[in-house]
């Protein structure tokens, strides 16, 4: 995305993926705004610190590389499985209800996990349970959090609002591992979990100070999940840009974005690492993220959208493998930086290709499905764990990703009219 373009996507025309523009406009300076992106902020920052604690605690207890999947597993599962549900809900409550009652949700897990943990008494099903919360708050993100950036931002200044969130969740994937890792270390799970707690009421109170706006419903939109998902369908038929961008994604979340639950199995067996050393092991991708998409943004001229999209995701299906075959810890870090470069790319024009793919009056729906497709990820991590079993962490994670660039291969002219957006 560019900072000199102009505010909206123009329609697809012909199903064909058309470039979403952006526009300058100083954002941070909207109180309201501002207070709810700080909530996201927070919300992205505890997100990640989970997943590698989550993953290094559960492996320490179980010893099992099909339990840390597992339990990334539980958090994505709701996906796919409530994204359009959400969506059909949102369009009935004002935007800052739902974001109080995600936080408030996030909050009482958190405390029931920090009062377990201070007890002695965490296992890891209270993990298990709390994971399956995570995640059916993470479903109701982009129909709840995302549409209330929308609404505060306004079309003109659409693009420039989801750049700013993408930017704080790359920066975040960047430090929260770290800052968990380091947390676990020192304090164990209690002392992990007592700042995620202060945290979480940091963001309740941003959001409190929002001022409250009615949700307006889209005329014409079907009535009900069913209905909606059915319409989905249908429009992603007659767009073959649309479909091809899913596709895509369902092939990261299948074959890439499992691999990394092993990142933890790989850096504690392979390489030799304490909690805090595979916490900033853990961060070597997402600061290559956050870099590829601070560069991607400040580019006068972005790259064709939709090769950037397939290159990123042929890059981190290469460069993981690679992680998965180090014995250095220091060649793994690398090869962690630079797929997290093609995230950056895959990540950027992931929304934007569905979102300009789709017609004005439908995008929101398109929305929908995408979150749907992220949450084909839980059979991916199934398959992963499964095959970690057998085989081993880096063997499954080198054979997911190879398996990842066949079928992408296989399937060219499924996502071809893709590659040619600009």
């Amino acid at each position: 995305m560019s900072g000199e373009s102009s505010g909206h996507a123009d329609p697809a025309v012909g199903g064909q993926c058309t470039p979403m523009t952006d526009a300058a406009a100083p954002l941070l300076r909207d109180p309201d705004f501002r207070r709810l992106w700080a909530a996201g902020l927070i919300t992205y920052f505890v997100r990640w610190l989970e997943v590698l604690v989550v993953g290094v605690f559960t492996y320490e207890r179980t010893g099992s590389a099909f339990a840390v999947a597992g339990m990334l597993m539980l958090r994505l599962l709701p996906l796919g499985l409530l994204g359009v549900a959400f969506g059909a809900l949102a369009a009935r409550i004002p935007g800052r209800t739902g974001v109080l009652g995600m936080l408030g949700v996030q909050s009482v897990a958190a405390l029931a996990l920090l009062v377990a943990a201070a007890t002695g008494r965490l296992e890891v099903w209270h993990v298990a349970v709390a994971s399956v919360l995570g995640g059916i708050v993470w479903a109701a993100d982009n129909p709840i959090r995302r549409a209330m950036v929308g609404e505060l931002a306004g079309t003109a200044r659409m693009a420039r609002a989801m750049a700013l969130d993408v930017g704080a969740s790359n920066a975040c994937k960047l430090a929260g591992p770290a800052a968990g890792g380091l947390l676990l270390a020192n304090g164990g799970m209690a002392g992990v979990l007592g700042p995620v707690v202060l945290l979480y009421a940091v963001a309740i109170v941003a959001v409190l100070k929002v001022r409250p706006r009615p949700r307006v419903a889209v005329a014409g939109a079907p009535v009900g999940v069913l209905a909606t998902i059915v319409d989905g369908l249908a429009m992603v038929r007659e767009r073959p840009g649309l479909a091809g961008a899913l596709w895509v994604t369902v092939l990261f979340n299948l074959f890439g974005w499992p691999v990394l639950s092993m990142v933890p199995v790989i850096g504690r067996d392979r390489l030799g690492l304490g909690p805090d050393g595979v916490g900033l092991l853990a961060s070597a991708d997402g600061l290559g993220t956050l870099i590829g998409a601070v560069a991607l943004a400040a580019l006068t001229r972005p790259p064709p959208q939709g090769r950037a999209y397939v290159v990123g995701i042929v890059t981190f299906f290469l460069m993981v493998a690679a992680f998965a075959a180090c014995t250095d810890v220091r060649w793994a870090a690398a090869a962690l930086f630079v797929s997290g470069l093609g995230q950056a790319a895959f990540a950027v024009m992931q929304a934007t290709l569905v979102f300009g793919a789709a017609p004005p009056e439908r995008r929101t729906q398109a929305m929908g499905l995408l979150t749907m497709a992220i949450g084909t990820a839980p059979l991916g991590f199934l398959a992963l764990g499964a095959t970690a079993e057998q085989l081993g962490a880096p063997m499954a994670a080198a054979a997911s990703c190879a398996a990842g660039l066949l079928v992408l291969a296989t399937t060219r002219r499924w996502w071809r009219v893709c590659w040619d957006a600009r």
